[in-house]
């Protein structure tokens, strides 16, 4: 259902799976060993896999946080989009990786659930996207010290309103990973 012409396909977007992003996230282990199912399934039907990485003042590249966790391991003819910002599309190339490979649905996993993964979720709507959140391979870390609620509830709370997401001609979804279906927006599992 997606707006965006002739993209049928869909790619799995991981985003920020970097070591110092996720060193003290809520469930680290379990959301790594869903993406890597997520991956296993996406690599044997010929999904598209994207993978984001961020940095900053406090992740510089080439530090030993700002890279992948050893346990996800990225193939070289998979692309890697650079960025700086929360929205993944934001002042990036990842439109132009989507458009090259026909993708108007994005399914999506990484951290952290609410800052870069809430403002990517956000940025493919609002771009014409169809956007499904793997709704049990999404992280954070505990802000709790700083008024936020804990990162179980941060979790919750994001996968229950992009559940209902939608925007003319395109929608949000939250499904769980065993769930996932890597077909077209049409016929994806969970879509609001």
């Amino acid at each position: 259902m997606t707006t965006l012409a002739d993209r049928p396909h869909t790619a799995l977007l991981v985003i920020d799976m970097q070591r110092d992003v996720v060193a003290a996230a809520h469930r680290r282990d379990e959301v790594i060993a869903r993406i890597n199912f997520l991956l296993d399934r996406a690599r044997a039907e010929g999904v598209p896999v994207v993978w984001v990485q961020h940095s900053d003042a406090d992740m510089p590249i080439d530090s030993e946080g700002w890279r992948f966790v050893p346990e996800l391991v990225r193939r070289d003819d998979e692309p890697l989009v650079h960025k700086r910002f929360g929205d993944s599309f934001e002042a990036t190339e990842l439109e132009e990786v989507l458009a090259e490979r026909g993708v108007g649905r994005l399914v999506v996993t990484g951290a952290q659930t609410d800052v870069c993964v809430r403002s990517t979720l956000h940025g493919g709507l609002v771009r014409g996207y169809d956007v499904t959140l793997v709704g049990d391979a999404h992280t954070a870390e505990d802000r709790s010290a700083h008024g936020a609620p804990p990162p179980e509830q941060v979790i919750a709370h994001t996968n229950l309103y992009w559940r209902f997401q939608s925007a003319p001609g395109r929608r949000g979804g939250t499904v769980n990973a065993a769930e996932v279906d890597f077909g077209p927006a049409e016929r994806a599992t969970g879509a609001a």
